[in-house]
């Protein structure tokens, strides 16, 4: 290997690591595991991981970008504390976005997607039946997991980037002002827009989707909740 295959070999194995602290993070921001405001510093980061402060920082970049973190000049990253403005603004912006999303994979949907999304409602109502905050967490995921679904089948890749961002921030601030302590995203309104979509009832899903939407956002409270620290989020040792 020469001088240059070792710099390319160096700098993608730098990236790889970048993109998986930065993927642990995320699922432990989205999974609620840390708390809007946790200080998420570039040391701790890097030695919770093994892997040097530029690495960390890197991860933690990629995070600000997506609007999971934010960082104060002198002060370092911290997981991002919407204000309740910023909550409205973020569900607002979903009502804008997630009927446009049902009216177009409405055309789209086959049978297969289908089968796949009564797989997915199982799977979310088998940890909604489960206790411990592994299937809450799990369950958590899985609902937001519909709507991602959505957004695929919908087939457009600008909107499916824009919903993995939105689903990423309103777990973000279901985790701040949810008043549950489960999911807030309706099982049975899940199901209600599969209906809806495999019946080719464009308008009614559309409706149903901006009720569903309507209904998280009324679960929300303003009392922030406390979460875990940087390493017990991440169940590291």
């Amino acid at each position: 290997m020469n001088i240059n295959e070792k710099i390319i070999f160096t700098e993608t194995a730098s990236e790889d690591r970048s993109l998986a602290i930065r993927e642990a993070l995320r699922n432990a921001i989205v999974d609620r595991r840390l708390a809007p405001g946790t200080k998420l510093s570039e040391s701790e980061v890097g030695s919770l991981f093994d892997v040097s402060r530029t690495v960390a920082r890197s991860a933690l970049q990629m995070l600000a970008f997506e609007g999971l973190v934010r960082t104060e000049r002198n002060r370092g990253a911290f997981v991002s504390n919407p204000s309740p403005e910023e909550a409205k603004q973020i569900f607002a912006s979903r009502r804008l976005i997630e009927p446009g999303i049902v009216a177009a994979a409405i055309d789209r949907i086959t049978s297969t997607d289908i089968e796949q999304f009564r797989r997915q409602l199982e799977e979310e109502e088998r940890y909604m039946n489960e206790r411990g905050p592994a299937a809450r967490r799990a369950e958590i995921k899985a609902s937001g997991d519909f709507h991602l679904m959505l957004a695929s089948v919908a087939g457009n890749v600008i909107l499916q980037k824009f919903m993995d961002e939105l689903v990423a921030r309103s777990s973000l601030v279901i985790a701040l002002y949810g008043r549950s302590g489960v999911s807030s995203c309706g099982h049975s309104e899940h199901f209600a827009i599969l209906e809806a979509l495999e019946k080719g009832e464009g308008g009614r899903a559309a409706e149903l989707m901006v009720h569903h939407i309507d209904h998280i956002e009324a679960d929300l409270d303003l009392q922030p909740k406390q979460g875990l620290g940087l390493k017990d989020a991440l169940s590291l040792i």
